[in-house]
């Protein structure tokens, strides 16, 4: 088992040299920093998705998405260029998993009323971006089972896939967005009372009251998007030679501590939107930022010059499985529309919640047999 303590081979000793509860308040900073990082680039986003005139959708699934994964494309991109691939394929599929129950936090702290999150945001858009993530997932199951050979030009066919399904994923959803051929565009009856993104035109609307030019939402985006990828690089150095210090694999951290680690940006993001009452705005973030990781399978591709996928393990495929399995769920409660809610969240956050920890035991079991 490939194990996380590795920094000697990825030019980080400095690192691995320090004590265990130094490395640990490293860890608590660089997180803190992802944090406070992933809530500027998500007003920065509005402002600037609003006044480019990117739309809703486009601007939540490809702007906001890229924004807040911004901590594992730093990961994946350190990771490739030190050969640490199990490192890199682990990030990606664990943060799948673990963004979706990103949703149970939202569903159990966010929501304010009697009706669960998946009700109140309900709509067909919703459910073919969820589809969109179950589709990525399975290509990323096939492409495990490709020979590690089947490369040309540093791409193999299945990265190349997979970005080609994003790319016309993301197009027709655009399109649904704007003329579903449904009765109400797809939207269901007794939904979020505002449209979806209009949280987004009310933070543009206070950065202007604020005087805040497009130019200096620009510049914050950038510096925040700049402390987020030197953040999710020293959350992975650090997150390293904490696995290395207490024994745990590279794929059970990965999967479980950072990834929760990375997911902090949606967290924030999602939880302004529910807030503000944009419910179908914060369930877009999560699917779209989840179709949006395996695209950096790609880009691991790219700069290792390795055939990343077929080098998954049992492991990684198991979180596969785990991330389709939990945004099935949640697709399931977006056409049902459960009105129950159980300790404060839905019926499905309930059920994705108890999954989720099943599934990390039985992560666990693999990982240590």
């Amino acid at each position: 088992m490939l194990l996380y303590g590795n920094s000697m081979t990825r030019g980080g000793p400095q690192l691995s040299g320090l004590s265990l509860p130094l490395l640990l308040l490293i860890f608590a900073i660089a997180a803190a920093a992802v944090w406070i990082a992933g809530i500027q680039l998500s007003n920065q986003t509005d402002v600037l998705s609003t006044r480019l005139h990117l739309g809703a959708a486009l601007g939540g699934l490809v702007l906001l998405a890229i924004a807040t994964n911004l901590p594992e494309i730093a990961i994946t991109t350190s990771a490739a260029l030190s050969n640490n691939i199990g490192v890199a394929v682990g990030n990606i599929l664990g943060g799948i998993a673990i963004q979706t129950v990103v949703l149970v936090a939202l569903d159990a702290f966010g929501i304010r009323g009697r009706r669960p999150l998946t009700y109140q945001a309900a709509s067909l858009v919703l459910v073919l971006e969820g589809v969109l993530v179950v589709a990525v997932l399975g290509v990323v199951v096939a492409g495990s089972q490709l020979p590690s050979s089947l490369k040309v030009w540093r791409l193999t066919p299945a990265s190349v896939l997979i970005g080609v399904l994003w790319v016309v994923g993301l197009l027709l959803l655009k399109r649904a967005g704007t003329s579903l051929p449904w009765h109400e565009s797809g939207e269901a009856p007794d939904n979020q009372d505002a449209p979806r993104g209009h949280s987004q035109q009310t933070t543009e609307q206070s950065a202007t009251k604020k005087g805040v030019s497009t130019a200096r939402s620009a510049i914050i985006f950038g510096i925040s998007a700049l402390v987020t990828l030197v953040a999710g690089v020293v959350l992975e150095r650090s997150g390293d030679s904490i696995a290395s210090h207490v024994g745990l694999s590279g794929v059970l951290f990965g999967a479980t501590v950072l990834a929760a680690a990375t997911s902090l940006p949606e967290l924030s993001t999602g939880l302004t939107s529910v807030r503000n009452g944009d419910y179908q705005l914060a369930v877009s973030d999560i699917f779209g930022g989840n179709a949006f990781l395996p695209v950096l399978f790609l880009l691991a591709t790219l700069l290792s010059g390795q055939a990343v996928l077929p080098r998954a393990q049992d492991t990684d495929i198991y979180l596969t499985a785990v991330g389709a399995l939990l945004t099935l769920v949640y697709v399931v409660g977006l056409i049902f529309r459960p009105q129950r809610r159980i300790a404060r969240m839905g019926v499905d956050s309930l059920v994705v919640l108890l999954l989720y920890l099943l599934s990390v035991g039985g992560l666990f079991t693999i990982a240590l047999t």
